[in-house]
């Protein structure tokens, strides 16, 4: 008797050609963000050198209609509305479904480099509440690419050794880095959640004062409380704003 073997199947792993592709469509979007975000602060930041110095027939400016200005999320919100509509109607796979995600990625870019405008209500883009952009920008990159390095887990049947210990280790990263968002840390709770060492240490260091952690944990006349104030004072937001700057440009005086 002749027995047949039928191969384990991981179901969206294989499309259309012999590697596994499942983590492909997230890895696009993951893409399509980053460029996005990095070509949208190129071209701001030499329109706003070039505005500046006052130049005449410049190649780059700003999109108006009308005389009024129109900002980059409108073409965001647009692209993402299309790509969300593409992928509802036609439901596209493999290379398509890859084009499609990178084309909503671009869109994603676009919308939440001006977040800190849907937030505030008002062009704040190169004021020190536009800041608040490059944070969601960061928290954005981050969630998009832990999709993309764990999409091919996650789809999987195959309730091995291997998946079933990323699985937990997932959830226990995403654990202590819940500790840092209660402490108020959320750009460390993005981070460790690649580089998990960082969420570990900043777990176990002291919460912001403002924070959920310090108003259930820190009395008002701890010495927690006042440690906690001073590491976290003035020099502390400089610093970070020295990166968001560094990154995206710094706000206009």
């Amino acid at each position: 008797m002749t027995h047949h073997r039928h191969p384990i199947q991981l179901p969206n792993t294989v499309i259309n050609g012999d590697h596994p592709i499942a983590h492909a469509p997230a890895a696009w979007l993951f893409l399509g963000v980053l460029l996005s975000f990095v070509i949208t602060r190129m071209v701001t930041r030499r329109i706003r050198a070039t505005r500046h110095r006052d130049k005449q027939g410049r190649l780059i400016g700003d999109v108006a209609i009308g005389g009024i200005h129109v900002h980059h999320q409108v073409f965001g919100i647009l692209i993402m509305l299309v790509a969300g509509g593409i992928a509802c109607v036609f439901g596209p796979h493999g290379s398509q479904l890859d084009a499609a995600a990178g084309f909503f990625g671009i869109g994603v870019g676009l919308a939440f480099d001006e977040f800190a405008l849907w937030f505030y209500m008002e062009d704040v883009y190169w004021s020190n509440e536009g800041r608040a952009s490059v944070d969601a920008v960061f928290v954005i990159l981050t969630v998009t690419g832990l999709l993309a390095t764990t999409s091919f887990y996650v789809n999987g049947q195959d309730t091995t050794y291997p998946w079933l210990s990323y699985v937990l280790g997932l959830a226990i990263t995403l654990s202590i880095c819940a500790v840092n968002v209660a402490k108020g840390k959320l750009m460390v709770a993005i981070i460790g959640i690649i580089i998990w060492p960082v969420a570990i240490v900043c777990a176990l260091r002291l919460a912001k004062p403002d924070s959920l952690w310090a108003r259930r944990m820190y009395s008002p006349t701890s010495r927690r409380l006042a440690r906690s104030k001073a590491r976290f004072g003035a020099q502390y937001e400089h610093r970070w704003n020295r990166l968001r700057d560094l990154v995206a440009g710094a706000p206009d005086v």
